[in-house]
């Protein structure tokens, strides 16, 4: 880990302009070269070209599982390293790879460790989820999450309005190649392991799972709502004729019928610094 590209999102979780210049001062001291710097959405994520003119080696990604996740997809292919900084709310990731969950204590101990780590994920499609995928009416709830980030008051009260009369309207979500799974869900969370996948199937007709869900939503901690019904599987296939809304890792995505879930690894490209990384799970 010599010359660097940072990509960060200032307006994800605690990624703030502050720490991250207090970062670049880290990478400084530490002889670091830093090549590049995204700030994402506002700026178009590098290309695999962009780092290899640059010379660069490995990406440094300090942000919310949303914007780490659009990186990693963009650059599925690029051979180099990333280092994935605890930035966002829930932080996942970071915290199955490293030990540490200070960012720069983990930038001090990268630079010393050229361990590199493979990450299992959920796949879909072109999507893919590195954290965790949720499927059904309960996907909803992230209109009222990005109100609560915003600070709109009255967007949030719309939004989780909205959201309660899908999760209870709806006809929930129904996913065949499960074993032991119900009909139907107000939601499905999906997330990777070495094994494959795990399926959670979640119900949240009553109104005290409502009050649950919509909260864990609005507070970005949706690895917590209450399970109703636990599995495991190697792929899934949605059921029904309708296009269906699916969160990566807490980003909307709109899935279409009969669309076909399985789990995938990535390169063996992360940055680890604890002797035992763990896969993130929910």
């Amino acid at each position: 880990m010599e010359k660097l590209w940072f990509i960060t999102n200032p307006n994800s979780g605690s990624a703030t302009r502050t720490k991250c210049e207090a970062l670049e001062a880290v990478f400084e001291e530490r002889g670091l070269t830093l090549a590049g710097r995204t700030e994402f959405p506002d700026q178009s994520l590098p290309v695999a070209a962009d780092l290899d003119k640059a010379g660069v080696d490995t990406v440094v990604l300090f942000a919310g599982d949303g914007t780490i996740n659009a990186a990693l997809s963009a650059l599925e292919q690029w051979q180099g390293a990333f280092l994935i900084l605890p930035g966002g709310t829930m932080n996942l990731l970071a915290k199955g790879l490293h030990s540490e969950t200070d960012p720069h204590k983990i930038v001090h101990a990268a630079h010393q460790c050229d361990r590199r780590v493979a990450l299992p994920y959920v796949e879909a499609g072109a999507h893919r989820a590195f954290v965790g995928l949720i499927l059904g009416p309960a996907a909803t709830w992230f209109r009222a999450r990005e109100a609560v980030r915003d600070g709109r008051l009255r967007r949030l009260v719309g939004a989780a309005r909205a959201a309660l009369r899908r999760t209870f309207g709806d006809r929930g979500i129904r996913v065949d190649g499960a074993k032991g799974l119900r009909d139907q869900y107000q939601a499905v969370f999906v997330t990777p392991d070495v094994h494959g996948l795990e399926v959670t199937g979640v119900d949240a007709r009553d109104w005290r799972s409502i009050v649950e869900l919509g909260w864990d939503w609005m507070t970005g901690d949706w690895v917590e709502a209450r399970a109703v019904t636990q599995t495991r599987a190697e792929r899934l296939r949605i059921r029904g004729k309708r296009r269906v809304l699916a969160l990566f890792d807490g980003e909307p995505v709109t899935l279409d019928p009969h669309e076909t879930i399985k789990a995938g690894k990535s390169l063996e490209t992360f940055i680890a610094t604890r002797p035992d990384p763990e896969v993130p799970a929910a």
